[in-house]
């Protein structure tokens, strides 16, 4: 997404067995499409975060959860990824059923929960990934190219306190929200 909205076009996208991949692409601004990974499934997770602040608002992303799910399974590369989905649509649905007939800020939770789910894990992936070791190829290195004053630890804690940074902008926005409704 970032590499479209910086007026770059995608060539193709390899997932690795070690939980790593690589985008190429051309065009684009590299200085927003090498964090975009990172701290994007940051922003999801504030946006996720966010929206646990309103019983509307968390209906509405739990659907457009599982219609994300549901065009996942599409692309579901084995089994594991298709019983992950299922589960998860089973999940969300039974919470989004109870929410409307059993208990009321139930599906709230359930939204706060992937946020901070989400929100928890973009930061352990940026710790692990880019300050407590970091690799030939990794973001951290490709940042330290394109700013070669920006050591590759360094960029790992940028990346970390940006990611605590969306995490804490959506939890301040779900408050303001509860407590305007």
């Amino acid at each position: 997404t970032a590499c479209w909205i910086t007026g770059g076009k995608v060539l193709g996208i390899e997932v690795f067995g070690n939980e790593g991949g690589v985008t190429k692409y051309q065009g684009g601004v590299r200085g927003c499409i090498i964090p975009a990974g990172y701290l994007g499934c940051s922003f999801w997770g504030a946006v996720f975060v966010t929206l646990s602040g309103d019983r509307t608002a968390s209906l509405i992303s739990a659907c457009l959860f599982l219609f994300a799910l549901a065009i996942s399974l599409c692309f579901a590369p084995n089994r594991i990824m298709v019983f992950l989905s299922l589960g998860f649509m089973v999940l969300t649905m039974g919470f989004i059923f109870l929410d409307r007939f059993v208990f009321e800020p139930l599906l709230q939770y359930l939204t706060l929960y992937y946020g901070v789910f989400i929100g928890s894990f973009s930061v352990y992936d940026i710790y692990d990934d880019l300050i407590t070791r970091t690799v030939e190829g990794s973001d951290a290195h490709a940042c330290h190219q394109l700013i070669p004053c920006c050591l590759p630890r360094c960029v790992g804690l940028q990346f970390v306190i940006v990611a605590l940074g969306f995490q804490s902008l959506g939890l301040y926005f779900a408050l303001v929200w509860m407590s305007s409704t």
